[in-house]
């Protein structure tokens, strides 16, 4: 069962986990606390844990509940959707054929079924998502990965309800969100850039942020960019990773922002 710490006029619920650092998240859109901790830890090192990143916490938070977000979808006609940073107005034709999706003038053609479901629209809207993100993804990745000197084993696109992608330096392999087909190309550069360079430096430290100004100057400009897009109504959470948790003195931790 979940446990709930006081931080001040601030709940945070701890979760127990077979893991060996505490990670703190503030999800939107309230800004809600969750901590994930492990097993044996005792509650007061979590709580000192956490109170000692009160400022980073209350940043997060004020972060979140600025966050524009999209309107949940219903996948009528015309509503709005994004591809590539521009925006096209859904016509959704009902027809006793196969689905199909036809990118027209400033409009989106979603032919379907009479009568189907608002979650067959979306999941057909997130297989072409997801498609095309594929067919993006190979000069761009050779470009990098040649400019950084770095192979990833495989690329996973997939619907990722908090992060914009992940990369896991141990085994090269990387995922990325399909809603990055939504967002203007240089996001998607920007993200494909970011995740490459943790194959060099796998934290988000001083030496990362030599990489990756190494290989792309602007990455700063991008990443407003993209914070300043709507994101799904879920959306991004923010992350915090304490390294040797049961110390608590101020070196014992990094941080890092999975809104990049």
């Amino acid at each position: 069962m979940p446990e709930t710490i006081d931080l001040g006029n601030i709940a945070a619920e701890v979760i127990r986990k077979r893991i060996k650092h505490v990670h703190l998240n503030v999800y939107p859109p309230t800004g809600r606390i969750r901590i994930s901790a492990p097993e044996h830890m005792a509650l007061d090192t979590i709580r000192v844990l956490a109170i000692s990143k009160l400022p980073w916490i209350k940043s997060q938070q004020r972060k979140v509940r600025a966050q524009k977000r999209e309107a949940p979808r219903d996948y009528i006609d015309r509503e709005s959707n994004y591809l590539r940073g521009k925006r096209y107005l859904l016509a959704v034709v009902e027809r006793n054929a196969a689905p199909i999706i036809d990118l027209q003038y400033k409009r989106i053609v979603l032919g379907v079924r009479p009568g189907s479901r608002t979650e067959c629209r979306e999941e057909l809207l997130d297989a072409r998502n997801r498609e095309q993100l594929k067919l993006a993804l190979p000069p761009l990745l050779q470009k990098w990965e040649t400019l950084m000197s770095v192979k990833a084993s495989k690329v996973l696109v997939q619907r990722m309800k908090t992060k914009w992608g992940r990369c896991n330096p141990d085994s090269h392999a990387t995922r990325l969100n399909t809603d990055l087909t939504k967002k203007p190309p240089e996001c998607l550069e920007y993200i494909i850039a970011h995740e490459l360079a943790h194959l060099i430096e796998p934290s988000h430290n001083a030496r990362f942020a030599l990489v990756i100004n190494l290989f792309m100057p602007k990455w700063k400009y991008f990443r407003e960019e993209l914070k300043d897009l709507p994101v799904r109504h879920e959306k991004l959470d923010f992350q915090m990773e304490f390294k040797n948790c049961p110390k608590t003195n101020q070196n014992s931790f990094e941080y890092f922002s999975y809104n990049q």
